[in-house]
């Protein structure tokens, strides 16, 4: 059987506009993008609805796929009817383009290698809102939160793209406040000491942001795991100091156990720490 090309056969507009694009080897493409090419080029000196026209015919030949409003994914030919597949860090970026955002939670986990498991779903933590939003096939939860919980990131090039992600340090900070992704805090906190009393991350970096979170909670639990590990004072002291002037407060569901004088903190005997 002859495969079906119809809905791909091109006019002289599309495959110009395509080889453009191919050339100046474009992944995301912008309303602007097309608008600048449409006036910079004589062949695609066209008017308003001309150009509305050659864009809607684009999109539905899975040339230009949509990731939000006047943003598409570019899909050279050579792709193949079904399109370019596309990298899931590429969109968040798409969306805040002044950079305030990471790439956290339960993707990093798989991302880093605390864990096999391999989620669904990509977290972006931000600082204007909350919605979720299914994206060329990929699941995204994006997720408001203080400004002063947007530290510890890191930038890695996809494509070409600078892409903000959460640092293995922070990461792990993450892991502890975010534990239901690998089965709750227990599992939580054995793969944070395997990592840490291993000596694979920078424990520097790791107290440093661990004394910033604003969680205290978090804070304590992470200070109790870091003793457990052996680390010296000295490391310690910036989270020593965050929590050295907070209430007593508790691991575990009930107040009834051992008082940890140093980290302010009841440990309850059989609770995770």
């Amino acid at each position: 059987m002859k495969p079906n090309i119809t809905n791909r056969r091109l006019g002289p507009l599309e495959t110009g506009i395509i080889a453009r694009l191919t050339y100046e080897k474009k992944t995301i493409v912008t309303a602007f993008d097309l608008d600048e090419l449409f006036d910079l080029d004589e062949l695609f000196n066209l008017a308003p609805e001309d150009r509305k026209q050659v864009v809607f015919r684009l999109k539905a030949k899975k040339i230009l796929r949509p990731i939000k409003r006047g943003v598409y994914l570019f899909s050279p030919l050579e792709a193949g009817p079904g399109g370019s597949g596309m990298d899931e860090f590429l969109v968040p970026p798409v969306f805040f383009p002044s950079g305030n955002y990471y790439i956290g939670y339960s993707t990093m986990f798989s991302y880093y290698g605390f864990t096999e498991q391999l989620f669904q779903t990509v977290y972006v933590l931000n600082t204007i809102r909350t919605f979720e939003k299914v994206i060329l096939g990929f699941s995204y939860k994006f997720i408001r939160i203080p400004e002063n919980r947007l530290y510890g990131v890191e930038k890695v090039r996809v494509q070409e793209k600078e892409i903000n992600i959460s640092s293995k340090e922070r990461t792990l900070i993450d892991l502890l406040y975010f534990n239901k992704p690998v089965g709750g805090i227990k599992e939580a906190a054995r793969i944070f000491k395997e990592i840490v009393c291993g000596r694979e991350c920078d424990l520097n970096k790791l107290v440093e942001f661990s004394a910033r979170f604003p969680n205290i909670t978090v804070r304590k639990r992470i200070g109790v795991l870091l003793d457990e590990c052996g680390m010296d004072d000295k490391i310690l002291k910036p989270l020593i100091k965050s929590v050295e002037k907070t209430s007593i407060s508790s691991l575990g569901k009930t107040r009834r156990g051992t008082l940890n004088k140093k980290w302010r903190v009841v440990i309850i005997d059989d609770s995770p720490r």
